[in-house]
């Protein structure tokens, strides 16, 4: 289809500029922010913009725009917080310029065949780095509109916001600040330029950075084939090591690798050849293969880089599963790592959005160390394929911080610098959609018929899912399903609320939990015994995350979940009168022992109490409603230490109750003892002793193991006062004659 010459026109104004970077917008796009259509500027209105100080067809030195200059100063100053960003700005408008023309090629007859491409060369000597791309170029008038003026009117509203930091805008397309992002590391630049217009000549801006800039003939500078645009900087004394291929090499690489023109980089390169060795083959005999010696070569030239390509910007059907495990691998520098499960999704309507996610399937190096890691950057934005950043919260919760993939959206707000995310509904779309596709692939991994795939993936990603229960509100639903804990029925396999629901025996109406360091020293808990006791399962929290994570669930499909460990536990017949008036007669059978140990252990425990659901161990240490669990204690304890606090403050946390089983052997002879003499030190021990085993067993440390060792060792010792330990006899050598036999001496 061709376009009308009017057409044309209006198309050109709109696309004129290579340093606006989203100032053209493909027709194939809802979204269109543009400059100003007038691209013609005649002599009395560009008069009115710039102050001219020579005559037509001489170098002619214009001030800049009042405006520009503040721009230009904030850019430099404030604005971009790592410098690296200036290629990125500009290779990304060396792109939409290839952009542009490739498009208004297809639109013109005359148009010869079009293969736009970037290139960038250092050079040492001079001290310059030059950007050229054979895009769309730009007119006299064009680049007096584009690069002398920020491209529209409320500039200086914009100015004096930005400068107060209260600018709440999408900006960078809209007033085109990406082109002087190059002063961040140059104190001259000048545009070579060549419009594809028709008769367009070849010209020249230079400016440094100050109040004014030149515009030239550019007929002495290195010709375009076709048109174009050439940035030479001169770089300040403190950006030389830009001047280096291999840093430029590693910021497109970081930066631009899915731009999809061809990049190209100076390099210098060194060969080795073998060539005869004239020396050594003075005296070759005829017929005599010669001698060859290896000799360095160096060569300069254009070196081209390997482009990705940027698969999410294909619909999923036409990408190969293989496509995705490949560019898993590649862009997230992961070889050795097989993806467990991977969505591809495009995100149309009041947002438009196009992303790849990926589930590693091995936990990435950077988040063994620490599941947090500020430094792991999982999530790679970009905007028309070129990368923004990879550093923020916004974008996706802290709990899916494993999650790796791109975001690809025009639509996202960004400061100026392209650098900062702000809050904004398009975020929290995005954001929703992100979290909500995870899950799917989560879930899509649970449901696997292969349950050994879920499996890895718990070991290696559950703790993130149990920070997402805590801190998610929203998704703490979809989560719940997706947890994973081993049991007092399971053994060594793991069990899901699913599951324990689903077994759970008639009339229980909670289910049932107990905190402990780890699985096996948590199955020890006497508080297991209760339960057990009543054919109820518990569920073991091994770690303190898991003790809040239960706290923030509270319920699961209409049963409240409850800690096994705290006192007053209900099981359902609590309202039974034939078992309060039992629990009424035991607390009355054993009040002397009771008594005896809330006296001893004062300051340790709060009260003392019997219960009829204890089996096999002695007693048990509970907490109160309100008191936090030994393993939880530990832990707080270890970060207020950490952090240069006073622990002190924390023993309130403990708010420790001791159930003692009164059909147990040992309660029943420390009721003997105390009724015996309660003064005894021998009954002290014993009480001490219990007291130390109901701690023990119950996830409590003894908090003094000398004294701990002392009554263990008293009660192995026989109580015989007079028992002493004698030195053994040692009975008489007896020294037995040996006979000597009878020597007959012959002489």
């Amino acid at each position: 289809m061709k376009f009308s010459t009017a057409a044309l026109v209006l198309l050109s104004a709109t696309v004129g500029s290579a340093f606006v970077p989203s100032a053209f917008v493909n027709p194939a796009s809802r979204h269109v922010s543009v400059a100003p259509a007038a691209t013609v500027i005649d002599k009395e209105a560009s008069s009115a913009l710039f102050m001219s100080t020579a005559e037509a067809g001489t170098d002619e030195t214009f001030e800049f725009q009042a405006e520009v200059g503040r721009v230009m100063d904030i850019i430099i100053n404030s604005l971009y917080s790592d410098r690296d960003v200036f290629l990125r700005e500009l290779v990304s408008n060396a792109a939409d310029a290839c952009d542009k023309k490739r498009f208004l090629s297809i639109t013109d007859e005359n148009a010869s065949d079009v293969n736009p491409e970037i290139k960038i060369k250092t050079d040492p000597e001079n001290n310059t780095i030059t950007i050229e791309d054979t895009g769309v170029g730009m007119t006299k008038d064009e680049l007096m509109n584009n690069l002398g003026r920020i491209a529209q009117s409320g500039t200086k509203a914009f100015v004096e916001a930005l400068g107060k930091g209260t600018a709440d805008v999408n900006l960078i397309g809209q007033f085109g600040v990406g082109f002087y992002s190059a002063y961040l590391v140059a104190d001259k630049v000048e545009v070579v330029t060549k419009s594809m217009q028709p008769g367009s000549p070849q010209l020249k801006w230079t400016s440094n950075a100050g109040s004014s800039f030149t515009i030239s003939d550019g007929a002495d500078e290195e010709p375009f084939e076709t048109s174009g645009t050439r940035l030479i900087l001169h770089l300040k004394e403190d950006a030389a090591d830009y001047l280096e291929s291999a840093k430029v090499e590693e910021l497109l690489q970081r930066y631009s690798e899915f731009i999809e023109f061809p990049m190209s980089v100076w390099k210098e390169k060194t060969e080795y050849k073998q060539v005869p060795d004239i020396e050594a083959n003075k005296d070759l005999a005829e017929g005599e293969e010669p001698k060859m010696k290896t000799v360095p070569e160096t060569t300069e030239g254009y070196e081209k880089m390997d482009n990705q390509k940027p698969i999410w910007l294909r619909t999923p059907k036409e990408v190969t599963e293989e496509e995705y495990k490949e560019f898993y691998k590649t862009a997230f520098r992961a070889a050795y790592d097989e993806p467990a499960k991977y969505t591809h999704f495009v995100l149309e309507g009041q947002v438009e959005c196009k992303a790849i996610l990926y589930i590693p399937g091995m936990l990435p190096f950077e988040l063994s160390k620490d599941m947090f890691d500020e430094d792991a950057r999982n999530i790679r934005l970009y905007v028309k394929r070129v990368f923004i950043n990879d550093k923020f919260d916004d974008l996706v919760p802290r709990w899916l911080k494993f999650i790796k993939g791109v975001v690809d959206s025009d639509d996202l707000p960004l400061n100026v610098g392209r650098e900062i995310l702000q809050k904004s509904k398009v975020l929290n779309i995005i954001n929703k959609r992100i979290v909500r596709k995870s899950l799917d692939m989560i879930y899509d991994i649970a449901e696997d018929e292969d349950e050994t795939k879920y499996i890895m993936f718990w070991n290696n990603f559950g703790k993130y899912l149990k920070v997402g229960a805590v801190e998610e509100d929203r998704s703490r639903k979809d989560i719940a399903p997706l947890l994973r804990f081993f049991s007092s029925k399971s053994d060594e396999e793991y069990t899901s609320l699913d599951k324990y629901v689903e077994g759970m025996p008639d009339g229980q109406k909670n289910i049932y939990y107990v905190c402990g360091d780890g699985r096996e020293n948590t199955a020890m808990s006497p508080a297991i015994e209760k339960l057990e006791s009543r054919g109820f399962e518990v569920l073991f929290a091994t770690e303190p995350l898991d003790e809040i994570m239960f706290e923030s669930l509270r319920s699961y499909k209409d049963f409240d979940l409850v800690d096994g460990t705290k006192e007053d536990l209900r099981l359902g017949d609590e309202d039974n009168e034939e078992k309060q008036k039992k629990i009424d007669d035991l607390t009355k059978d054993y009040k002397s022992v009771i008594d005896y140990l809330e006296t001893l252990l004062a300051g340790k425990v709060q009260k003392v109490k019997v219960s009829d659901l204890l089996t096999n161990s002695p007693g048990a240490l509970v907490q109160s409603a309100y008191g936090v669990s030994p393993t939880m204690q530990r832990y707080m304890r270890t970060q207020t230490v950490a952090s240069g606090g006073d622990v002190s403050g924390l023993d309130s946390m403990n708010q420790a109750v001791l159930e003692i089983n009164p059909n147990h052997p040992i309660v029943q002879d420390l009721d003997r003892m105390v009724k015996a003499d309660k003064e005894a030190p021998e009954t002290g021990n014993f009480g001490r002793l219990l007291y130390d085993v109901a701690a023990m067993t119950s996830g409590y440390e003894v908090s003094d193991m000398g004294d701990f060792a002392k009554r263990v060792m008293n009660m192995m010792s026989t109580k015989a006062s007079d028992d002493i330990v004698k030195d053994a006899e040692v009975e008489p050598k007896v020294e037995e004659e040996i006979a000597t036999p009878d020597v007959e001496v012959i002489e």
